[in-house]
């Protein structure tokens, strides 16, 4: 490799470290709590210079594209994994159960893109894809109990990250509490009383 080439792919591979550090910097402080971190946070959490973090990412909504990414990529496995069961009441437990793990999972980013839909264009995009999703796989995953429509629109409701939400943040459940009230919810729809 020619000196010329040698020093392009160093630079190439420090502006790769510095796109992940700001990257993670920016989740990190949307764990710990920050719904809005300005550009000057996450530019001293991942220890580059202002100037970086606006020549990898030109505006917000571009940093909120790479941190969805990152955060598909964390969930990939999680997604993928098919349901066992061959039960509809099975299923749901298992449903629920996945859908659980990846709300805690996406829980502070969710909780900040929330206050920050309105304004971006992509963040209203990245949650319609992502209701859509979900609605698509509950009709996949539980079709007979989908098959009637407001049972459909009662699960795609309980099942939801806004009520998973709700029940950790606003009713201060645990996530053991909380899934305990969705399915017990959720399976009331399945086997309503008097079938």
């Amino acid at each position: 490799m020619t000196p010329d080439l040698e020093e392009r792919d160093g630079r190439r591979r420090r502006g790769l470290d510095s796109r992940d550090r700001i990257v993670e910097a920016m989740l990190e402080l949307m764990r710990e709590g920050e719904v809005a971190p300005g550009a000057e946070r996450v530019a001293a959490r991942a220890d580059v210079g202002l100037r970086t973090v606006f020549r990898h990412f030109r505006d917000m909504d571009s940093l909120y594209a790479e941190i969805s990414r990152t955060i598909q990529g964390e969930l990939a496995d999680l997604v993928a994994r098919p349901l066992a069961s061959d039960e509809e009441s099975g299923r749901l437990v298992e449903l629920a159960s996945m859908r659980a793990e990846a709300y805690e999972r996406i829980f502070p980013f969710k909780h900040a893109s929330m206050a920050h839909r309105h304004r971006s264009d992509f963040l209203a995009r990245d949650h319609a894809r992502m209701v859509a999703n979900l609605r698509q796989s509950l009709a996949r995953d539980l079709p007979a109990a989908c098959a009637d429509p407001g049972r459909l629109e009662a699960l795609d409701l309980l099942l939801s990250f806004e009520a998973w939400s709700r029940l950790r943040r606003e009713q201060d459940l645990s996530r053991d509490e909380a899934l305990a009230v969705i399915l017990a919810a959720a399976e009331s729809l399945l086997c309503p009383s008097g079938t």
